[in-house]
């Protein structure tokens, strides 16, 4: 007789979500080798950067590198942004042919090239054409829905008002940044709104925003009474989160294994040129896990040779001044 598979943490439509910590979707660093590796160390499932609906439904075939997951990810969510809903619906039905287990719809985003157009966090000054557009996704779409939102604009802050529109109109679940458009990526997260949101709907919540280190995952869901929550600029650099780890808990040798695992998936996935050029950003938060003379860090980060980038990173870390106990 083979033992049952554990109760799921929640669910989003029929997909059960197996832990309460889940990497955030992030413009320019949740591709695949960082999702690969932070789904390995516990992230309980896998979002995709998001992607313009207007570049899915043109040139579908170019972005579909942006949408590589491998099956040991599952659940993965692809993540489409715009502000129109035919073309978003249009989007959703290309994405769904890859077999996601879910698409989220961006409501948050609060760069200005994506609001100016009325997308991310302009949406939510729109609920009637967000009411619209989830109920044709919902209607249309044989994998769950979802959104991520903000708390909305200084002058209006519309998350309740939101979080009930995707919930009447089919959603399945809804992520919650605690942050206005104003703010954001600084100042301090409102986990009051959070703990609104969850109290004003029936589908799960997942919150997001300061949460920094493995206590503050226990600490968000105890304040807000939502079953997850989602972990982003706190991640880059220090994916051990998912595992719980406090940074220091994380050994010079863990760092290194993982920056050598991490360049090689970036090398694999975009080639060595550019694989090691956009594992700069990555690398520069490796490296603020230990100590290490600022000339130094400069000197490893301008290599253009991956390598040489490696050679220099481990004689670095194996010096006194740098290495920490294993």
């Amino acid at each position: 007789m083979t033992d049952s598979l554990p109760a799921p943490t929640f669910r989003i439509g029929r997909v059960p979500v197996h832990g309460d910590a889940l990497l955030a979707p992030m413009d320019g660093f949740s591709d695949w080798p960082f999702r690969s590796i932070c789904r390995s160390l516990g992230s309980a499932m896998s979002y995709t950067e998001f992607i313009k609906d207007q570049y899915l439904v043109r040139a579908f075939k170019h972005m579909l590198p942006r949408m590589r997951f491998d099956a040991a990810e599952r659940p993965v969510a692809i993540q489409i942004y715009g502000d129109d809903p035919e073309m978003i619906v249009q989007a959703a039905l290309k994405v769904q042919t890859l077999q996601p287990d879910v698409i989220d719809i961006n409501m948050g985003c609060p760069a200005r090239t994506v609001i100016h157009r009325g997308a991310g966090v302009g949406l939510m000054r729109t609920p009637l054409k967000v009411a619209r557009l989830f109920r044709r996704l919902s209607r249309e779409l044989e994998v769950p829905v979802t959104g991520k939102i903000r708390i909305g604009w200084e002058d209006c802050r519309s998350y309740k008002l939101i979080a009930r529109i995707v919930e009447e109109n089919g959603g399945a679940a809804i992520a919650v940044h605690g942050r206005t458009k104003e703010q954001g990526y600084g100042g301090e997260a409102d986990w009051d709104v959070i703990a609104e949101v969850v109290q004003a709907v029936r589908i799960p919540v997942i919150g997001n925003g300061d949460v920094r280190t493995p206590a503050d995952i226990g600490r968000m869901k105890a304040h807000t009474g939502c079953p997850a929550v989602m972990i982003g600029r706190a991640a880059v650099g220090n994916p051990w989160i998912f595992s719980r780890l406090e940074r220091s808990q994380v050994s010079t040798r863990m760092v290194r294994e993982m920056v050598h695992l991490h360049i090689s998936r970036a090398m694999e996935f975009y080639g060595p040129e550019k694989g090691l050029y956009l594992f700069r950003k990555h690398a520069m938060q490796y490296m603020k896990l230990q100590r290490m003379p600022r000339l130094q860090r400069i000197a490893i980060i301008q290599q253009t040779d991956p390598q040489r980038f490696l050679e220099l990173l481990d004689q670095a870390w194996l010096t006194p001044e740098t290495a920490s106990p294993d």
